[in-house]
């Protein structure tokens, strides 16, 4: 018979790298044409004037010029209103 108890199995090994989400650049930041903005999943943030959202909802810049941030109200696909913040690109 053996005299060493059986070892358990390893369940929680596995860990993914974080997807370096959020806020790229501050509001006030000079941009150009094609720079990250926000990345975010979902749309937490607004894409505005002189910004373009592409198919993972990351906010680009779609022209030079200065970031801002400010927030608005919204109304989602049930009616209801619910504040944003919008990034634009002046």
């Amino acid at each position: 018979m053996s005299h060493v108890k059986a070892g358990g199995t390893a369940k929680n090994t596995r860990d993914s790298p974080g997807q370096r989400l959020g806020v790229k650049l501050s509001g006030g930041q000079k941009v150009t044409v094609g720079q990250i903005i926000v990345r975010q999943i979902g749309q937490t943030k607004r894409a505005g004037d002189g910004t373009s959202l592409s198919r993972n909802f990351t906010i680009h810049a779609a022209r030079d010029g200065v970031v801002n941030f400010q927030t608005r109200t919204f109304r989602n696909f049930a009616g209801k209103s619910v504040r944003r913040t919008e990034v634009t690109v002046q």
